[in-house]
């Protein structure tokens, strides 16, 4: 029992290492990236993008979806 607390999200993204910066976004959310001076920081930055992306803080959100065809 984990005493009422919500495990938490796990989101993929992308990330590499350029110029000695560290650049990332979600994998649902292509157009939108960040970054930061080391993956941990990096990390941060996600999550502070993660809430905008959420809450509505940035308009007209794109993303990536997947099609199933029959």
């Amino acid at each position: 029992m984990n005493g009422g607390g919500r495990e938490p999200e796990t989101i993929s993204y992308v990330f590499w290492e350029e110029d000695g910066a560290w650049i990332g976004y979600f994998e649902e959310f292509p157009d939108y990236w960040t970054q930061g001076a080391s993956r941990e920081d990096l990390e941060e930055h996600l999550r502070d993008l993660n809430k905008d992306l959420s809450s509505g803080e940035i308009p007209n959100v794109r993303r990536v979806a997947h099609l199933q065809m029959r």
